[in-house]
């Protein structure tokens, strides 16, 4: 539900620039003489899209790494944690009191 009360400013901002960005105009392939028209909300919109999902796809590969330092760190803190209780565990030699 919050997701939505955040995402909801944002679709509807999108919504009334395409509605009101609806002149056509011309994109041209500069080295060639490809060209295509199209809306200027489209124009504008697709490649902000895209440059997003690029973006996220980026930072989902970053944060993939991060998961895997993250999970080899856990493992061993945990093996030392293991350690550290069998050697809290064990008698110590020479601690013991002598015979009263």
């Amino acid at each position: 539900m919050l997701r939505l009360l955040f995402a909801a400013p944002f679709v509807l901002i999108i919504v009334v620039f395409a509605l009101s960005n609806r002149q056509m105009v011309q994109l041209g392939l500069w080295p060639t003489d490809v060209s295509v028209e199209l809306p200027v909300a489209l124009a504008i919109l697709v490649p902000a899209a895209l440059g997003f999902l690029l973006g996220a796809v980026v930072m989902w590969f970053a944060a993939v790494a991060q998961r895997r330092r993250a999970g080899r760190a856990e493992r061993r803190a945990d093996l030392l944690a293991a350690d550290l209780a069998k050697l809290r565990a064990a008698p110590r030699a020479g601690t013991a009191l002598p015979p009263a």
